[in-house]
């Protein structure tokens, strides 16, 4: 059984999974189209995980509910839209722009948990969600005028971030099948995604094997590792708590686009990613230090 702390620690190295892949995505798209990237590398990280999601299912016994199966496709639509628009989004937007535009839903996700399911985050989240999103902001050089129609699309993307962020720590935990269910939204997101490239691209073998790095690190360390930690993590992280963690996925992508890309992390930038990393601390150890206060009966 994993500990609060432990489950943090597995969010924030999916993060830097995902901060990285930023580069993959982005070179991936001098290869191929966007559908048949998205579909081969969720058909590769579901793959790999399934043999673990069906030990998991048949270990835990539960038959899940037509509720759970509906709420299930939900997470999956949800999954494929956000890596839709923002893969689509990166043929034109930057990596460091992506990274920003994506962490959109630290807002978004303790919005939609109060107006659409009633439920009030720690009050923490008001104070550590802005902190972030100016932490993106800098980090972004602290300016819009750069963006372009790519921009808006990975913005896009991040309305559906949040609620894959708010539909996957619910069914994680509702189910006690965290590899399942991310293993089905993979499958399920690969297979509309192929079905998509057939239909609207043109995809063949010569482009699949001349982008077979960014697929294999795609496929295995963003997707089959970590967003299956993510649904570990989120098992015992509030899905308010685990948007403002994951938005430290922006500084791997300024990172890797820095180093990999030629991307320069403006001066301002730096101060960005130290708001990042403050509230990230902040949205865990305080709600901590309240509950340490109440167990030992302080004032």
């Amino acid at each position: 059984m994993l500990n609060r702390f432990t489950a943090t620690l597995l969010l924030l190295l999916a993060t830097m999974f995902w901060g990285f892949a930023f580069v993959a995505q982005k070179n991936a798209m001098e290869h191929m189209e966007p559908l048949t990237f998205i579909g081969a590398r969720y058909f590769l990280g579901g793959l790999l995980i399934l043999p673990l999601a069906w030990r998991e299912y048949q270990r835990r016994g539960l038959v899940l509910s037509l509720r759970q199966w509906g709420l299930l496709a939900f997470l999956s639509l949800n999954f494929f839209l956000g890596s839709y628009l923002q893969q689509y989004g990166l043929i034109i937007a930057t990596v460091t722009n992506s990274g920003f535009l994506t962490g959109l839903y630290v807002f978004f996700v303790p919005f939609i948990l109060l107006v659409v399911f009633r439920t009030a985050p720690h009050p923490i989240v008001w104070l550590c969600a802005p902190l972030a999103f100016a932490g993106l902001f800098l980090l972004n050089g602290g300016r819009f005028d750069a963006m372009n129609s790519g921009d808006v699309y990975v913005m896009t993307s991040a309305v559906f971030w949040a609620m894959h962020v708010l539909m996957l720590g619910y069914l994680a935990r509702n189910t006690g099948l965290p590899v399942f269910v991310s293993c089905v939204s993979f499958l399920a997101a690969g297979l509309v995604a192929e079905l998509g490239s057939f239909t609207f691209e043109a995809p063949n073998l010569d482009a699949i094997a001349a982008g077979w790095v960014e697929i294999l690190y795609a496929g295995i360390f963003s997707t089959a590792i970590a967003f299956t930690l993510q649904a570990v993590g989120q098992v015992h992280v509030p899905p308010a708590n685990a948007a403002i963690i994951l938005s430290g996925e922006a500084l791997f992508a300024a990172l890797g686009g820095a180093v990999m890309l030629g991307e320069r992390l403006p001066g301002i930038g730096y101060l960005g990613a130290g708001l990042i990393f403050l509230a990230i601390v902040m949205v865990e150890t305080v709600p901590a230090l309240g509950r340490g206060r109440a167990k030992t009966g302080a004032v």
